[in-house]
């Protein structure tokens, strides 16, 4: 059962050409993209939860316009990546800089260095509904 939960996954994430969190500890890769679940907890408020993941990109690789139902914050860990965020002008993130993705905006990175990047995201959001919304 948790083989073809993986391989529908698989299947969905490879037609969107973006990747989504399963198990924690879990890792996903796909088109240059590798995430891994590191934390995945209740919050006091109810109805919410706090999701954090490691995301890795290749070199050019881009995670395309996509939402979550909740904040990011994104932390870049190594490389530079470009954000596009809905109603703003890009930016180019270093190692050490943070970035703030209200809830349901439309955005988007790229790693646009000449070797990996990786950020730590974390996400607080609403329980049980999908982490990755695409193409809004």
């Amino acid at each position: 059962m948790k083989t073809l939960r993986i391989i529908a996954v698989a299947t969905l994430i490879a037609g969107a050409g973006f990747t989504t969190i399963l198990a924690q500890g879990e890792e996903v890769r796909l088109g240059g993209v590798e995430r891994t679940d590191l934390l995945r907890e209740d919050l006091s408020i109810p109805g919410r939860e706090v999701i954090q993941v490691l995301v890795e990109f290749a070199p050019g690789v881009m995670a395309p316009g996509h939402s979550h139902p909740g904040e990011e914050l994104v932390y870049v860990v190594e490389g530079l990546l470009e954000y596009v965020i809905d109603g703003k002008p890009p930016v180019t993130l270093k190692a050490g800089d943070t970035l703030f993705v209200p809830y349901g905006t439309t955005h988007s990175a790229k790693n646009v260095g000449s070797g990996n990047a990786i950020e730590l995201a974390t996400y607080i959001v609403d329980k049980g509904k999908s982490l990755v919304v695409l193409g809004e």
